[in-house]
């Protein structure tokens, strides 16, 4: 079930990219922007990702959608297919010389990961959410957002989210806080906290949806300008 979930995302994708393409006239090798955004649990991310998509208009991609395609052999492979030759080896480069140079050892898993994000990236206007896409992409070719926030108020935001008690919140968030950290270490030998990996980092315990939302907006605009 899962592996004709997983195609039926991947022709739709195909399709939609096909359509876009077409509609822009886009040259070969062109890079439209990408944003990537990880988050702590309970900060509010995925909703200023979906706000930040519909400003403009860009496809969003949660976790959940990644994957599910990188987990298909079938799926990754129709993906990549699906995809010009041209457009793809610069990422495809970048990718190696990351495992390189990070001493990376991927598993078929990540490996599959890593092309679906390159893909996905190199139809761009799309804003990826988790997985360690920032991890993946070239610096050059995405602006990377991290949405952070005080624990307290990350609980209290699960807790009446899920409608569970303060401590089942805060062992909820320890728990994801925990494997989302153990995923990026090892699959990319590295720290997801770490600030210098973050083009920009909001904390919304600090500011509004709105003014967090100005902020990234702002931000992007800026950078696909100078790119």
């Amino acid at each position: 079930m899962k592996s004709t979930s997983a195609d039926q995302l991947v022709g739709d994708l195909l399709q939609r990219w096909q359509r876009r393409d077409k509609a822009l006239k886009r040259a070969t090798g062109t890079h439209l922007p990408v944003i990537t955004l990880c988050m702590e649990p309970g900060s509010g991310g995925l909703c200023l990702a979906q706000t930040i998509a519909q400003h403009f208009e860009f496809d969003i991609y949660n976790r959940d959608i990644v994957h599910r395609i990188a987990q298909s052999v079938k799926a990754c492979d129709a993906l990549i297919d699906g995809v010009e030759k041209g457009r793809f080896s610069g990422v495809s480069d970048f990718i190696s010389s990351l495992v390189r140079d990070q001493y990376l050892h991927p598993d078929v898993y990540l490996e599959h990961l890593m092309k679906v994000v390159a893909a996905i990236a190199h139809h761009g206007r799309a804003v990826i959410v988790g997985r360690g896409a920032n991890f993946i992409l070239p610096p050059e070719h995405r602006f990377s957002i991290r949405v952070v926030a005080p624990l307290e108020q990350r609980v209290d935001n699960v807790a009446k989210f899920f409608k569970v008690s303060q401590e089942a919140a805060k062992k909820r968030i320890m728990v994801r806080e925990s494997r989302r950290r153990a995923f990026v270490r090892q699959a990319f030998n590295t720290n997801i906290t770490e600030p210098y990996h973050y083009d920009l980092i909001l904390n919304t315990g600090r500011m509004s949806r709105e003014t967090a939302v100005a902020a990234a907006v702002a931000a992007v605009t800026e950078w696909d300008k100078s790119r």
